[in-house]
């Protein structure tokens, strides 16, 4: 199953958004993948970073300043903690932060940040692939005739980005080393000068909502600015966030 994800739209942010004004700061996002867990609101501080975050939902990216933060993820609209932990949030750069695993078994939930290089290429699609279905194997990503776009990833491993000219791609997920298909992708559409991030996500054997799928999202797209000066060649690589 293919399910591919515009960017959700904007969430609460509060006052650490306010902030990032004046101090050096990182853009961050959060991408629910924990499959047997309900909605939540993402606190930092004791503040609503991210509301109401469903499986499978990827936030927008929101300017947060760097430092440490206790961070807590409550059952969406209550005051129910799940879960806490502290979290380091670097100067600069994207940084997108999963919440994996499973609330009510193994492995446990928590949260793992990754750090996202969303350069654009004018002529070129990016697109990487995040193994975060807690109960699947390691896995190859390969196209319909078997050609492996990436190789034995693991569960929680990011397996960086390839580039590729825009167009229609028929993928699959196979067992690693083996042709054994575990999940038809379908056909994936992307387009030139836009960065992808491609996650598995749900079980092995889960059903309905909590069935692996593979989620595509979209995280960066050119400025307008920059399209506006691609047909004088003025420019090769530059970043737009979703």
């Amino acid at each position: 199953m293919l399910n591919v994800r515009a960017i959700a739209p904007a969430f609460v942010i509060g006052l650490l958004v306010l902030a990032a004004s004046s101090a050096s700061a990182a853009n961050v996002r959060v991408v629910h993948a924990s499959p047997d867990a309900p909605a939540v609101d993402v606190l930092a501080n004791g503040g609503v970073l991210f509301g109401n975050a469903a499986f499978t939902q990827a936030t927008n990216y929101a300017a947060v300043p760097a430092g440490n933060y206790a961070i807590g993820i409550n059952v969406a609209g209550t005051a129910t903690t799940a879960f806490s932990t502290n979290l380091d949030v670097p100067a600069t750069g994207d940084v997108t932060i999963a919440a994996i695993g499973l609330l009510g078994g193994s492995p446990a939930f928590t949260l793992q940040p990754y750090i996202d290089d969303n350069t654009i290429i004018f002529d070129r699609a990016r697109i990487r692939f995040i193994h975060l279905s807690p109960n699947a194997p390691a896995v190859d990503i390969t196209t319909i005739a078997g050609d492996i776009l990436f190789g034995d990833v693991t569960f929680t491993e990011n397996a960086g980005y390839i580039s590729v000219p825009g167009g229609t791609y028929g993928l699959q997920v196979r067992l690693a080393g083996t042709s054994s298909v575990v999940l038809d992708i379908g056909n994936l559409n992307v387009n030139n000068g836009t960065v992808y991030s491609v996650f598995a996500m749900g079980l092995v054997g889960g059903l309905g909502a909590q069935a692996l799928s593979a989620v595509t999202v979209v995280d960066a797209i050119p400025t307008p600015g920059a399209l506006a000066l691609l047909g004088v060649g003025g420019l090769i690589a530059v970043r737009r966030r979703r």
